[in-house]
This record gives structure tokens, C-alpha cells and sequence, in this order.
């Protein structure tokens, strides 16, 4: 059950049931200054802005980008030159992500081919030894 967006504050646990993550993933964010909920004595609120960072946050997890990365990003929002620059940064970002990618998907490639390779020649010997797999 996802919540409303026209709501004012959210409780962590309701957070952590609309994103599918624990309450300490989300006090690790509050923790490294990326969220910002109300206090109202022990209990944290969280507004929609927090909601909509935190969903921010998560997709840039899943993306491989780094907790440092992503504060990068939210903070040049915040300051000049705002948005264009946040978003100039995102792209950058995305490129060398992209590229980090394609590198680790040839270095898979070149480790298969070279399991095959030895997988291969192992058969083969163990054919001219007479053994059967």
C-alpha cells in the first residue's frame, strides 16, 4: 500500500514499508545528512520532501552511484547553479557509471571466454586419458 502523496509527515515504518528497506538504512541516510525528518520527541516525521529524497536516494543506490556521489548531486540542487548544474553533474555521472559498466561487462566477457578455454582443453585431456565426465 503505497502512501499518499498529499499527506504532511510519514512515520519511518511507513517509509520502510513503501520502499521495502529497514529503519536503520533510513536513519543511516538522516545520518549522513541526505534526510532531514521532524522531531517530535524520540519520534521522526518525515514530509513528502523527505519521501521524495529518500526515493532519490534509492534509485541512485540501485544505479551504483556512492552515498558521497549522490550527496554531490542533491547539494548542487540546492546551490547555484541549481537545478541546470545538478542535472549537467547527473549526466557526467551517468556517463562514466555507463562506461564503469561497459569495462566490467568486457572483463566478464574475457573471463568467460577463458572459462570456456579452460573448460575445454580440460575435456579434451581428460578424453586422451580415457576418462569419461
Amino acid at each position: 500500500m503505497a502512501a499518499s502523496n498529499t499527506r504532511e509527515f510519514y512515520t519511518i515504518t511507513e517509509l520502510t514499508r513503501e520502499f521495502g528497506i529497514s529503519t536503520r538504512t533510513i536513519r543511516f541516510y538522516e545520518d549522513e545528512g541526505l534526510i532531514n525528518p521532524v522531531r517530535r520527541g524520540r519520534t521522526r516525521l518525515f514530509r513528502n520532501s523527505d519521501r521524495r529524497l529518500l526515493s532519490f536516494i534509492l534509485r541512485g543506490k540501485r544505479l551504483g552511484f556512492s552515498i558521497a556521489e549522490i550527496r554531490e548531486i542533491m547539494q548542487m540542487y540546492k546551490s547555484p547553479p541549481g537545478e541546470e548544474g545538478q542535472l549537467k553533474l547527473l549526466m557526467n555521472r551517468v556517463t562514466e557509471k555507463r562506461a564503469e559498466l561497459e569495462q566490467k561487462r568486457r572483463d566478464i566477457e574475457e573471463t568467460l571466454a577463458e572459462l570456456d578455454q579452460v573448460e575445454e582443453a580440460s575435456l579434451a585431456r581428460l578424453a586422451e586419458l580415457g576418462v569419461g565426465t
